[in-house]
Order: structure tokens, then sequence, then C-alpha cells
């Protein structure tokens, strides 16, 4: 009987049962449709970021206290990207969060500025403030729709490569998804376990119907991805073997293929949006600066935490919304992952270990980094502390008697306002330098963390992808060797001997020595978990090249060595191709990485000089313009030029506001950077904190 008729009957069947429950019972019965896959759960659970658990929790709430609807043609688009994130929301709850959180920012905002701060500054900060993250909240669906794209593309040369290896020598759709999900990093292998739990809620009937419908999903972003399927798919339908390898061969050429067109027209786009974020978000703001202390200085009500709301608050969420805008539209790549993630092992490695008799210490590098940025941060405020508690001023090079501390420069040199009613400052050079320490406090606290953290795993990784750059000849000569009639436990060593010295020929001589000293199988010479030769380098793609080999040697070694030499065909053109991209990338991303280590530094350290020298100077003439005034003359017309002058902003804040904006602006650029060359490589871009 055709499974179709087999299917009917047995909804049939559920139907009838649900109605007799019903009429018993007098409740409704649940749907099939409804069940879900408490492992699904769990997995999501574990993998999926917190803060987007939190958010899941804002929208239903939100959804309880005021419930507003979206706009019916809005609606299946954000709940298109809320089932492509995986979000427990309705797009009801997306948008009642979108305007309730506004509303409760914009009250409590006023009502603070009214009340403690008494400033119409903070009350139209909150106000526009308020308006502005409407849009953005109600289209936070979408924007995380498209990072889980962008980490989810990154990861799709790497699927088809999976499925194509494992397929060769099996032909099992099934198994090769399963094979798939078990190397791949999230979100992809969240999705393909997804369309797996799916077949086994029975809410589809086979594997093709539900990855089918899964695909439907990448049909606006990513038709080569698509297409690669449906020719994995088609060959399991071929007559003869070789068609049918031919189809597996081509699926894995039209994804490269297209990956190489795609990314050559994204290169070739990028240099506009480039250009218009480093004049918008770099230059234009850091020019801007130099007027600034102008302004402030003809204008009593200007204050520098004013200029703070606006440059290390609105500019650099402007930049980074601009930046993340650029990252959504690139298209499929090739990363890396964390691999500590993957291997639960190295995650000791984020620390740092201290070895004292044959044991291990593990301290987490937040201690030192916080420790360091709480020391710097005490050297930057010290001015303020001084002063708060009353310690007097500390003259230095030479004497001024019309200094206020009776020397040429001041440590921290306070001054009465016009009024004469309270003491500004501090103005003294000593305190300008001190003020370095604040950015500094900022910036290699994070840098040092970063670095203490992810120095171990990085050598681990780098020395893993220079194995996997070699293993395409070590996988080529290990199946000629199995090819000739070797067992495998001896290919190991003759491949060992013939690459010694190099990083493959340590992994092959890692594998041959547990062979033979340990007594260990083959697979147990490369997946045990203490003493297997990946414990030392760990690698998806190694792994799944070695677990093509295992399971291909139990159908003898000549399969094994057409496998592994297929395997190394692939691996080369994935390394032709990934090598390709990053030369597309080079011009861009060196252009990037000198705005971020030279040009927005020395820009910043340019203007702070010349708004130091114009506070001082017209600082200094305000004080003589002062004491002819005192003394007689035209008193009228000194009155008047003395009511020119505002307090202006003293040079310690005034640095700190621009330390902490270049910090921030350098976060925000080796995020876009590492974006556009490694993708949704998270790791890489923590390293590259540093």
């Amino acid at each position: 009987m055709p499974p179709e008729i087999n299917q009917e009957r047995l909804r049939n069947l559920v139907e009838i049962y649900r109605q007799n429950i019903e009429r018993e019972l007098g409740t409704k019965a649940a749907k099939s449709e409804n069940i879900s896959s408490k492992e699904y759960l769990e997995f999501k659970k574990q993998y999926m970021p917190k803060h987007l658990s939190l958010y899941e929790k804002l929208c239903n709430f939100s959804e309880k206290i005021i419930k507003i609807s979206p706009d019916r043609k809005k609606a299946p688009l954000i709940q298109e990207n809320i089932d492509i994130s995986h979000l427990n929301v309705t797009p009801t709850g997306v948008i009642s969060f979108a305007y309730l959180a506004p509303l409760v920012i914009v009250f409590f905002g006023v009502l603070f500025s009214f009340a403690l701060l008494q400033s119409m500054f903070f009350v139209m900060f909150f106000l526009l403030f308020g308006l502005a993250i409407i849009r953005p909240l109600s289209k936070f669906p979408e924007y995380t729709a498209n990072g889980w794209r962008l980490k989810a593309s990154n990861q799709m040369v790497l699927c088809v490569f999976y499925m194509v290896t494992y397929m060769r020598h099996t032909s099992n759709l099934e198994n090769a998804i399963r094979f798939a999900s078990d190397h791949l990093a999230p979100p992809l292998s969240l999705d393909l376990k997804k369309v797996m739990w799916d077949v086994e809620t029975e809410k589809y009937s086979s594997v093709k119907e539900s990855m089918d419908l899964y695909l439907e999903t990448w049909k606006k972003w990513n038709l080569e991805f698509i297409e690669a399927f449906h020719l994995i798919e088609s060959s399991l339908y071929e007559g003869s073997e070789s068609r049918r390898l031919s189809a597996l061969d081509k699926s894995l050429d039209v994804i490269l293929d297209e990956t190489y067109e795609k990314m050559l027209h994204y290169a070739h786009n990028l240099q506009s949006p480039i250009t218009m974020l480093h004049m918008l978000g770099i230059i234009l703001p850091i020019l801007g600066l130099v007027i600034l202390p102008l302004v402030v200085s003809f204008m009593d009500g200007a204050k520098w935490y004013h200029i703070a709301i606006i440059y290390n608050v609105t500019l650099p969420i402007a930049v980074y919304f601009m930046g993340k805008n650029i990252l959504n539209s690139r298209p499929t790549g090739y990363g890396e992952n964390d691999i500590s993630e993957e291997n639960p092992e190295l995650k000791k490695y984020k620390n740092i270990i201290i070895n004292l008799g044959g044991s291990e210490i593990k301290i987490n590098p937040i201690v030192f980094s916080v420790t360091l940025g709480i020391f710097l941060l005490v050297i930057g405020l010290s001015p303020l502390i001084l002063h708060s508690i009353g310690a007097n001023d500390v003259p230095f090079g030479g004497e001024d008697l019309n200094s206020p501390c009776g020397g040429k420069f001041c440590l921290l040199e306070y001054r009465y306002s016009k009024d004469g009613g309270t003491l500004l400052g501090p103005y003294g050079l000593g305190a300008a330098i001190l003020s370095l320490a604040i950015p500094l406090a900022l910036g290699l606290s994070v840098g040092l963390f970063y670095k203490l953290r992810s120095k171990n795993i990085i050598k681990i990784r780098e020395r893993s992808k220079k194995l996997e750059e070699e293993f395409a000849n070590a996988l080529f000569q290990l199946g000629n060797r199995l090819g000739d009639g070797l067992p495998a436990e001896i290919a190991f060593d003759k491949v060992a001997n013939v690459m010694e010295g190099t990083v493959s020929g340590s992994f092959f001589e890692l594998v041959g020595s547990n062979i033979r000293r340990l007594g260990m199988s083959v697979q147990s010479a490369i997946f045990d978990p203490s003493h297997g030769a990946l414990v030392r380098f760990p690698s998806n793609l190694i792994e799944s090249s070695m677990k093509v080999l295992t399971q291909s040697l139990k159908k003898g070694p000549i399969i094994a060595a057409q496998a592994l030499t297929n395997v190394s065909r692939y691996i080369k053109e994935i390394h032709r191709v990934n090598e390709r991209l990053k030369d597309l990338m080079a011009d861009i991303i060196s252009s990037m990485k000198s705005q971020i280590k030279f040009l927005t530094p020395a820009i910043a350290g340019i203007v702070i000089g010349i708004t130091s020298m114009i506070t001082t100077v017209l600082g200094k003439l305000g004080q003589q313009i002062g004491q002819v005034t005192s003394q007689g003359g035209a008193e009228g017309a000194n009155v008047g030029l003395v009511s020119l002058f505002g307090e202006g902003i003293p040079t310690y804040y005034f640095q700190i506001v621009v330390g902490v904006y270049v910090v921030q602006i350098t976060y925000i650029l080796t995020i876009l950077a590492n974006g556009i060359e490694n993708g949704s490589d998270r790791f890489y871009f923590l390293y590259c904190q540093q």
C-alpha cells in the first residue's frame, strides 16, 4: 500500500479519536501539530543568546500590558523573521514592546531630567531618543534574522561539503543531514536539527518534505544553497553510480562558484558605504570637535556632559547601526567558529593557567583586567578626588604670580565662575594629562581581558588552520597508500614519515603512535576523548574527514582511498575560493585597519591639542580682560568683552569625551572589519580587540 494512503488513514484515525474525546469530555483535544520536541527546546535554550531570551520575555509581557497589533501587510514579514530567528514571540508582542519601551524611557527620563537635573536639554534628549528607538525595536526581529542569516550563510559552504562528503560513500539523506548538523556550529546546526525534529514529532511526513520547506526560507537570500541542496537530493534518484557522484560534485561546485560571484559584487559595492561611514562616523565628528571649544566658550549654557551625550551615546549608536546595515548585505562566505564552544575540553584555556607542583590554577582574566581598569580609573579621577577632599593645588613649570596656583602650570587650576559663586575646573595641564588614564582604563582593560582570554585558544586554532591547509595533500597521500592495499594502521606511519616536520606529519604520527604504543584501534587513536589526535588538533574539517575515513574503511581500503581522494579535492576547492574571497576584500580591510590603528587616534590627538590651546588662550584672555576691567579704564567696553566669553569646557573633560569616543569607534570599526573579512567569526573579533 502506498505511504500516502497510510498517512491519510492515520490522519483520519487521529481525527476520529479527537472528535470522540471532545464529545465525551466536553473539551477540545490538542492537535498533533502543536507537539514540541523537548530535546529541541533544550538545545535551543543552550545555544540561543541570553539577550534574546530576555527580549522574548519583554515582548510577551508587553503584549499583556498594551496590545498593539501590527499592520496586516507587515505582520507576515514580522512572523517570517520571528520563525527564522527561532523566537517565541508574536508580531503583536513585538509591536507592543516597540511602543511600550520608549514610553517607559521617555516617562522616567523626563521625570529624572526635571526632578534632579533640571535641564531642558535632557528632557529633549529623552523625548527624541524615545521616538528614535520605536522603529529599531519594531524591526528587531528583522535585525536578529539578518544576523542569523549572516551566521548561517557563513556555514553553508561547509554544510554542503559535509553532506557531499558523507553521501559519496553512503547515499542516505537523513544520515547526511545528521552528520552535517553534528559538525556545524549554531545557528545552522540548530536549523538542521529542527528539520530532523520536525520529522520525529510528525510535523512533516518525510525528511525531504521538512528540508524543502526549510529551504523556502532561503529563497530570497541564498538561491545557490537551495540549488546545491536540490542537486544533493537528485543524486538519490540517479540510476548509475557515476551520475550520482557527478550530481554531488556539481552541488559543491555550484555553491563555491556562486559564493565567489556574489562576494565579487559585494566587494565592488562596498567602497561607497565604507567611505560614507568613515566620513560621517569619524572625520566629520572629530573635525567638529575643533569648533566645539569656540562654541562652548561663547555660550554659557553648554556643558561637557552635553558633548558626552552627543559623542559617547548618539554617534556611536548611529555608526554601529550604519555598520550593521553594511554587514547585513554580506553574502555567503566561509568562516571559522569558536573551537572552545565546540570542544568543552578547551574552555579551560580561556583562563590564565598557572602550573604549581603538577596542579593547575585557573584564574579568570577578568580579575586582571578589572584591577588594571580600576587602577587607571582612580588615576584619571584623581583631580576630582583631590578637589573634593580640599587638597591644595600643585604648581610646576616655574613661578607665575598671575596663575591661580602661583606656577606656570597647575595640577588642578579651578577657577571661579563669572558670577563668583562656584568653582569650575579642573583647567590645569596636570589634570588634562591625568585624564588620559580614563580612556586608557576602558581601552586597556577590555583589550587585556580579550588578549588573555583568547591567546591560548587562538594558538590552538591557528595550528589547526595550518593543519587544514596541509591536510588536503596529506589526505591525498593517505588515500594513495590505502589504494596500494596497505592497512590503515600502517598507512598512517608511512604518511607521517613522508611529511615529517609538518603539522600534518605530527597529526598522523600521533595517530600511528596511539595505534602502536597504546594498542588502540584507528577510530580510538583519532577520536579518543583523552588521548585521541583530535584533542591536540581540534578542527571540525579534520574530524569530519576522519569520520569519513573510519566509515569507509568498513567497506574496504579501496572505497576508503576513493573517499579520501575526493575529500582532499573538496578541501582544496574550498581553500581556493576562500583565498580568492580574502583577495577581494584585501584593499577594504587594509584601509579600515589603518583607520583603526593610526588615523583615528592621530586625528583625535591633534584635535585635543588644538582644543586645549584654544581653551587656554580664551581662558587667559578672559582673565586679563577681567583684570583690566577691575583696574578701571573703558569699563563698559571691557564688561561687554568679558560677557562675550562663556565658562568654557576644561580640557580634562573634553579629553575624556574624545578618548572614550575613539575607543568606541575603534571597537565598532573592528566589528565591521572582522565581519566583512570573516563573517560571523566572533572569536577572532574578540582576539582583534587586544
